[in-house]
């Protein structure tokens, strides 16, 4: 593997200016919109709060099998999971305040409210379609390195401890101690 896909830090991302910017119609053909890579994940945006007014943001997440998104909540984030491929179990606390977990498959969808601490683990490689509260589908680019290439057989994400944290400051997000996962 090379480092011919991330992009040079002097150039920028070439997909920049995919999306209008702007609330006006456009399509995106597939593969197409602005990639980050995060950990092992490829998040795409497909439409962003520039294009709906602040209203929401799409994203796709490409995610291989094992992977472990670690409990945390965002306080003015809504967060979708519609399961297109694969399998994702979603952890999360319910009404009661009681530790949950659910199986996602293909066609199965959850809805996590802002403030709601969650986590999720990809049980078999996943494409999961999120919709959540607009400006939050910028988190993954921040916290994540933009990429020119709409695959995840790219190098290794290597942390930036420092940006990580000014993104989750920055999306008033926080990562929590207590998983709500089991041991295994």
């Amino acid at each position: 593997m090379s480092f011919e896909y991330l992009v040079h830090p002097d150039q920028g991302p070439q997909w920049k200016g995919t999306l209008p910017g702007r609330p006006e119609p456009y399509v995106l053909r597939r593969g197409e919109g602005e990639h980050a890579m995060l950990f092992t994940d490829l998040f795409t945006v497909l439409v962003s709060g520039d294009e709906t007014a602040g209203q929401f943001g799409m994203i796709t997440s490409d995610c291989p099998t094992g992977d472990i998104i670690p409990t945390h909540s965002h306080d003015e984030t809504h967060e979708t999971f519609y399961v297109l491929d694969g399998k994702v179990r979603l952890f999360f606390t319910d009404a009661e305040g009681a530790k949950t977990s659910r199986l996602l498959t293909p066609g199965d969808f959850g809805y996590v409210p802002a403030g709601t601490p969650h986590a999720y683990r990809v049980e078999e490689a996943a494409r999961i379609l999120g919709v959540m509260t607009g400006g939050f589908e910028r988190f993954f680019q921040h916290m994540g390195t933009p990429t020119d290439h709409n695959t995840t057989q790219q190098p290794p994400f290597i942390p930036d401890f420092p940006r990580m944290k000014a993104a989750a400051t920055e999306h008033r997000m926080e990562f929590m101690p207590d998983h709500l996962w089991p041991d295994a």
